[in-house]
């Protein structure tokens, strides 16, 4: 045994070199985390994402920055690396098939342009699936700096302390267990919308297999979709965040804004050339409203 009055060796920073397919669009993603960024969970500034995160019973601090055709991060958990470095690949979308996704899309005319014009989009991952649901939930029928600001609000009531060491990063976001029971009252939800979080929360802490990625597209679809208070929209912008390459939401208004179309009808025909690829080219149709 260890002579218990030495002080303890502190865990050396670890560096990881996460390669990706060019091109890589970079900026797209942060911009998209910059606004959706939860306070005192995540952040970005300058080139470079931060976030707080909970890996079994070890909790830390990362953060990732581009280097030459690799994104590079560092942390402090040594132990870990193997997860961090796979939840990290699919938080930035590292191992898209970029260019043979480009060329498929591009065989479009509806996306030919938005191709052209960003080469590299890719489709922003997620961390942990279960705060993606919420923030999900947060966002229906409000804005999106709405929705980061009540995200906030949960993560400081209910999320524990991150350990010192950051000035802003200082909450871990809420587990299910942490929010199945809370009490949403002064965060300025709607009884409604505070009611959908705690179901959400209650049936991912009593479904083991709820939010797995690995279960086929329109099983996930359909279990999420069947909560309430969630539904199609919602499942399939988690699927996509999750992974899912032909998740596609095609109720969502931009969308059907980009398409120039109402009907449903219409937007399934037109979004059935892009499979397998339909949340790919969902992403340049989002994109597209900017132009």
């Amino acid at each position: 045994m260890g002579n218990p009055n030495l002080p303890r060796r502190r865990l050396a920073p670890v560096t990881l070199n996460l390669p990706y397919e060019p091109p890589y669009d970079w900026s797209a993603l942060l911009r998209f985390f910059a606004a959706r960024a939860i306070p005192g969970v995540d952040q970005v500034e300058g080139d470079t994402y931060r976030r707080t995160f909970v890996l079994g019973r070890n909790q830390g601090r990362l953060s990732i920055a581009p280097g030459t055709g690799a994104l590079i991060a560092e942390f402090g958990e040594s132990k870990k690396a193997d997860v961090v470095a796979a939840k990290l690949r699919r938080l930035f979308d590292l191992d898209a098939r970029g260019k043979h996704i480009a060329a498929h899309l591009r065989g479009d005319d509806t996306l030919k342009h938005a191709l052209k014009k960003r080469p590299g989009l890719r489709v922003p991952g997620v961390w942990d699936p279960f705060e993606l649901g919420v923030r999900a939930i947060l966002g229906q029928q409000v804005s999106v700096a709405a929705a980061s600001t009540l995200a906030g609000r949960i993560a400081t009531k209910f999320g524990k302390t991150a350990a010192k060491g950051h000035a802003t990063l200082t909450r871990l976001f809420p587990t299910p267990e942490d929010l199945a029971e809370a009490n949403l009252d002064g965060i300025g939800l709607t009884t409604r919308r505070a009611a959908t979080v705690t179901n959400f929360a209650r049936a991912v802490r009593d479904h083991a297999t709820l939010l797995d990625a690995d279960q086929p597209l329109d099983t996930f679809v359909e279990r999420i979709a069947d909560l309430p208070g969630l539904g199609p929209w919602t499942a399939h912008y988690m699927a996509m965040r999750m992974g899912y390459a032909d998740a596609f939401p095609a109720s969502d208004l931009g969308v059907r804004k980009a398409l120039n179309t109402t009907s449903d009808k219409e937007v399934l025909r037109i979004a059935e050339r892009w499979r397998p690829y339909r949340a790919y080219a969902t992403m340049h149709l989002w994109a597209s409203l900017s132009d």
